[in-house]
């Protein structure tokens, strides 16, 4: 039987293919169709394994990761991703995945860990903080607690959800990534001040605010970013105020948010009015301000009470 034009490619294309494949699961199945797929998927430069199948437990998928990882071939590694539930009787698992794309010098790296136990987040090992072989990092429900200094020396984007991460550890951060430009933050807390100083980091997106520990709508935060030249501020903010102290060199702003708690008291109104007020004052000189659908009722009260909008504002 003639081999079809697909598997006539050389070994790098089929491996492009497979490496463009919703899961490594998927690049394993492809195994079946010719002798000259079966072992392919061994060298594919890009691991993607996310739990589907919640039934058969965590142990099942576990079990799946390490059986395939025992399998691989790989000297680099492009991207490894791990999407599961987060529990502490597989600590250990975890860590030596890992492991295992660290030492294969894997670039892009997310390990997103969902729980549903908040007294519970997944504890990196010190050995992550001294990996220099990053370029793209994401991370959700992890610890980062690093002993000693970090050294992230080839990052360019970090992206942490879910995260207890106070000021000391985002400047151990900033000071270990010489290379960062991107930076999203995404329901962390544990914070009060976001001090950006480092000159390479260019863009900030701060995608939703609440501390589970305080559940009330207090806590004032401020953002002192001289350097970065474009910020997004979207999703629900469970605060009293955001403020904006240095965003003197901003081009482009998005803003898309809006406060959780009893907004219909008056004080909470007015503290909205004043939040986006301060936001549309503090980025008057910026290209390009945008301001989404979930601003727009105290957008709507500020013109009601005479706020002039400055010509740089357009709604999306």
């Amino acid at each position: 039987m003639e081999e079809d034009r697909i598997s006539a490619l050389p070994d790098c294309l089929l491996l492009e293919i497979l490496s463009r494949l919703p899961s490594t699961k998927d690049a394993i199945r492809t195994g079946t169709l010719s002798n000259r797929w079966k072992h392919l998927w061994n060298w594919v430069p890009t691991l993607l394994f996310a739990e589907c199948n919640v039934n058969r437990g965590m142990s099942y998928f576990v079990s799946f990761v390490d059986k395939t990882l025992t399998q691989c071939r790989h000297l680099k590694l492009k991207k490894f991703q791990v999407y599961t539930r987060c529990d502490n009787k597989f600590q250990s698992q975890v860590n030596s995945w890992i492991h295992y794309a660290i030492s294969c010098n894997v670039e892009e790296l997310t390990i997103s860990l969902s729980c549903m136990d908040r007294e519970y987040h997944f504890i990196l090992d010190q050995f992550f903080f001294i990996s220099s072989c990053f370029t793209d990092l994401t991370l959700s429900w992890c610890v980062i607690n690093p002993i000693e200094a970090i050294s992230w020396k080839n990052l360019r984007s970090l992206s942490i959800y879910w995260m207890n991460i106070d000021e000391d550890v985002i400047e151990n951060i900033l000071s270990g990534s010489p290379a960062l430009e991107t930076l999203f933050l995404g329901n962390c807390y544990g914070y009060r001040r976001l001090n950006i100083t480092s000159k390479s980091v260019k863009n900030m997106v701060l995608f939703k605010y609440y501390d589970p520990r305080e559940p009330s709508n207090s806590h004032i935060i401020e953002i002192n970013a001289p350097n970065i030249l474009s910020l997004t501020i979207k999703g629900y903010l469970s605060l009293w105020k955001l403020l904006l102290v240095n965003v003197s060199s901003v081009v482009e702003a998005n803003l898309n948010y809006y406060k959780l708690g009893h907004c219909e008291t008056t004080p909470e109104k007015e503290a909205e009015e004043e939040m986006l007020k301060g936001f549309i004052l503090n980025l008057r000189h910026v290209k390009e301000l945008k301001i989404g659908n979930f601003c727009y009722q105290v957008r709507s009260r500020l013109r009601a009470k005479g706020f002039v909008f400055p010509s740089n504002l357009t709604s999306f």
